[in-house]
């Protein structure tokens, strides 16, 4: 689904690529969140937080983040994992919903380094949402990094959150689990075996593509020639557009791609869906507390002829309490429909029952 890289020494910056793959447009729009806003866990209540840090994000249909950075400089990104086992949390265990898990980390750490502190020590538990597009219950891992190179992958396995915290795992993939896509790529030339680097859309080949590529980077002599080098990598892993595959959301198109320098904080947004480039300097946003919760339409903005291009720090917009109120609402009615899928399934099978039992004479009589 999709595919992130770290390359944390070009030209004395950490440059971090990411795409994202779904098999329709996440109407994604990017939101800038000041300090101060208090949040909640989104499934009891039981955690409940004042962001230490204002956030630029990406989200799917303005409801969940998907992809951000904070005003330090440090970067989270979700990925689809199949393989993901959150298991059933006890309802007094550290939970974090999957719409604010990003925003979690986002919100409260300024390095890798304290949040895989945190989760360590928390064992935070995630909680599944339902996907209303697909029908599908999301599952998926966190990809983590800071200003300083740092990185982490956070994935679910047994109920229980399995971390992999080192400044050399700079790819992160889908399916397979970390540890075995760790293995998966030794096999390859360049990487510590002699086979040819592979060319399929598989998560594991991409896994291999993108750790060879940043690998084998010249470095930078500026900052675009930075961001050049990381879109070349991040589209040599893209997925290209073809006919859906049922079931295979890690095998759908790309849709967007991003390439963020977290060491000079700008966030470069490119859609394959409204062809075009645009970016965003957090420094020249206000993310001081009390200053308000601003989006920047791409939906409709973003376009080839006539859109959205360049920095466009400065055209972001406040949508109001009314469309803010419904989004909020919007959440929390998909985290309510996740908390009741055990149910929905058992009227599911009781529907399907009935309908089994009807004779087909009394169907054909109607």
């Amino acid at each position: 689904m999709c595919t992130r890289v770290v390359w944390p020494d070009a030209n004395g910056s950490v440059i971090i690529g990411r795409n994202m793959d779904f098999h329709m447009d996440l109407l994604s729009n990017l939101w800038k969140y000041p300090r101060g806003i208090e949040r909640t866990d989104g499934v009891n209540g039981n955690l409940t937080w004042r962001s230490k840090y204002g956030s630029l994000v990406a989200t799917a249909f303005d409801l969940i983040g998907t992809d951000g950075m904070n005003e330090k400089g440090f970067a989270g990104h979700i990925l689809w994992l199949t393989e993901s086992d959150y298991g059933k949390p006890e309802a007094t265990a550290t939970q974090l919903s999957q719409a604010v898990w990003l925003q979690y980390y986002l919100d409260n750490f300024a390095t890798v380094v304290e949040a895989v502190e945190w989760t360590n020590s928390s064992q935070v538990a995630i909680a599944q949402l339902f996907d209303p597009t697909g029908h599908l219950v999301p599952a998926l891992h966190l990809a983590i990094d800071d200003a300083t190179g740092d990185s982490a992958i956070i994935e679910y396995v047994d109920g229980k959150p399995q971390v992999y915290h080192s400044r050399d795992y700079k790819v992160m993939t889908n399916s397979p689990t970390f540890d075995k896509q760790l293995e998966l790529v030794k096999q390859y030339s360049g990487l510590g075996g002699d086979k040819p680097l592979p060319g399929s859309t598989l998560a594991s080949d991409r896994f291999a593509r993108a750790q060879f590529y940043v690998e084998h980077q010249v470095k930078p002599k500026t900052q675009v020639d930075a961001i050049a080098a990381m879109f070349s990598i991040i589209r040599n892993a893209a997925q290209p557009f073809r006919t859906p595959e049922p079931g295979k959301p890690d095998a759908s198109q790309t849709i967007w791609q991003v390439v963020l320098d977290l060491t000079n904080k700008r966030y470069v947004f490119e859609s394959t869906t409204r062809p075009g480039i645009v970016w965003v300097d957090l420094d020249e946003l206000s993310f001081n507390e009390g200053s308000k919760t601003l989006r920047l339409d791409l939906v409709s903005k973003l376009a080839l002829e006539g859109g959205l291009a360049g920095n466009v720090s400065h055209q972001f917009k406040d949508v109001g309490d009314v469309v803010t109120g419904a989004l909020d609402t919007g959440v929390k009615a998909l985290e309510f429909v996740a908390k009741k899928q055990d149910d929905f399934e058992v009227i599911k099978k009781a529907v399907q029952s009935l309908v089994g039992k009807k004779k087909p004479e009394a169907v054909a009589s109607k």
